[in-house]
């Protein structure tokens, strides 16, 4: 037997290779798991449709949509308003959800949810659309606030019923128990994970993502296939999860520089709203590791989009959790497409992470903290930050120490050939 980084079973062919997992198969694995998922997924284009008819399924009476004002620009809104209002329902809304939200930021929304006696919540938009209406739903007639719940299980009892429909190919928030905001005290995101935070319907739409522009269509796709490879290579994968994973790389690896650069193809949207969801399920039950817990403190103190730190974070990763899983990460070039005849596991490791810079590029995504103005100076600082991320760091196949955090972001500190960026510049952008 070939055992994963954290004592977990894989099963080897005859020849000792970690080869039986390409072909679908999996060790023995004895532990205890628990799989969560929303009771109902709604998948296709024109889904939207039948929100009115599911809302009354949950008994709902005066639905509150939940969205951010980029959203609320396009008009979309009414593609969400007109099957609730068509099948008698009472829609009311709020378009000021913040992306990447703080925690503060959810109380007036709750404050509105209470005042307007909503029955329903519909979270339309990114994942902070819909984590923000996670926590709403939960929240309104609690008396309580956002921070009372961080870490695992600390939600006592389920709220509101929650649509979840994302308008982004990214976050896979429509289908994870997780809830993700900004402590602006302590300059970190922080997770609230919980069962009572599952949406009771995951509605996905593709055609809703048509309209997203190329940055966000790239960087939000990047993190949907982080989450997919962090929960491949996660600890805590096991064959409930990978067989969803590895079909979300595949599908987002061969459709995201389309979708990115022709974003009204059909066949590419619809490819990475799938796969968006299926990391989403798969992250949501192995959970990711040392990318996000590393780019959590880049968002916090930066302001840096979540789609985009991690797609800083990913390569130099990948570098460092190499040794501990070549052989996933041969799997996960071959997801990719890459031929990976003839090589070595540890040559095809590098291919991966080759064709990963790669994407990455294609995508005009950046790879250097000097790329979104952040010195190295704030290293010690980010390192701090990131030490913080407990839940996270336990996933991961290979540890890391306090040193070996801050050597990595010196390792992708400043582009080469770039000057490095004063403080007093990185300063001035998180005011």
């Amino acid at each position: 037997m070939a055992e994963k980084a954290g004592g977990v079973p894989r099963k080897v062919d005859d020849t000792g290779a970690a080869g039986a997992r390409e072909r679908g198969e999996r060790g023995m694995d004895i532990q205890v798991r628990m799989h969560r998922a929303p009771k109902t997924l709604i998948t296709g284009n024109g889904a939207i449709a039948r929100i009115g008819d599911e809302a009354k399924k949950l008994g709902a009476t005066k639905v509150l949509i939940i969205t951010d004002p980029g959203v609320a620009c396009t008009g979309s809104v009414a593609q969400v308003e007109g099957p609730l209002q068509a099948a008698g329902l009472t829609t009311g809304l709020f378009d000021k959800a913040v992306p990447e939200p703080p925690m503060g930021s959810v109380d007036e929304i709750v404050k509105f949810a209470e005042k307007g006696k909503f029955d329903c919540v519909v979270g339309f938009g990114g994942g902070s659309a819909i984590d923000v209406s996670k926590m709403v739903a939960v929240l309104a007639g609690s008396g309580r606030k956002v921070e009372d719940f961080v870490g695992v299980d600390q939600v006592p009892k389920k709220g509101l019923p929650i649509i979840a429909v994302p308008t982004t190919a990214g976050t896979g928030s429509e289908v994870t128990n997780i809830a993700i905001f900004a402590n602006e005290k302590l300059n970190v995101k922080q997770g609230v994970v919980s069962g009572y935070l599952l949406p009771n319907i995951a509605l996905v739409d593709p055609v809703l993502t048509w309209s997203c522009p190329p940055g966000v269509t790239a960087a939000s796709g990047m993190d949907a296939l982080i989450h997919a490879i962090e929960a491949y290579i996660s600890v805590n994968s096991t064959m409930h999860t990978d067989p969803l994973a590895y079909e979300s790389i595949k599908l987002i690896s061969k459709s995201i520089r389309t979708a990115t650069y022709d974003g009204t193809n059909a066949w590419a949207r619809h490819n990475m709203s799938m796969g968006s969801l299926l990391a989403g399920i798969a992250f949501g039950n192995a959970g990711v590791g040392a990318v996000h817990a590393l780019s959590y403190p880049i968002g916090g103190i930066f302001h840096v989009p979540h789609g985009v730190a991690n797609t800083l974070l990913l390569p130099w990763v990948m570098e460092y959790n190499m040794l501990a899983c070549l052989p996933w990460f041969k799997e996960i070039g071959m997801a990719m497409g890459e031929d990976m005849e003839g090589l070595s596991d540890r040559q095809a490791a590098d291919k991966t992470i080759c064709a990963m810079r790669q994407l990455a590029a294609d995508l005009n995504v950046p790879q250097y903290l000097s790329d979104v103005d952040i010195p190295e100076s704030a290293i010690p600082d980010l390192v701090k930050g990131a030490l913080t991320q407990g839940r996270l760091w336990n996933n991961n196949p290979r540890k890391f120490t306090e040193e070996d955090m801050a050597q990595l972001y010196r390792n992708m500190a400043v582009r080469p050939g770039s000057k490095p960026v004063k403080a007093k510049k990185a300063a001035a952008k998180t005011k």
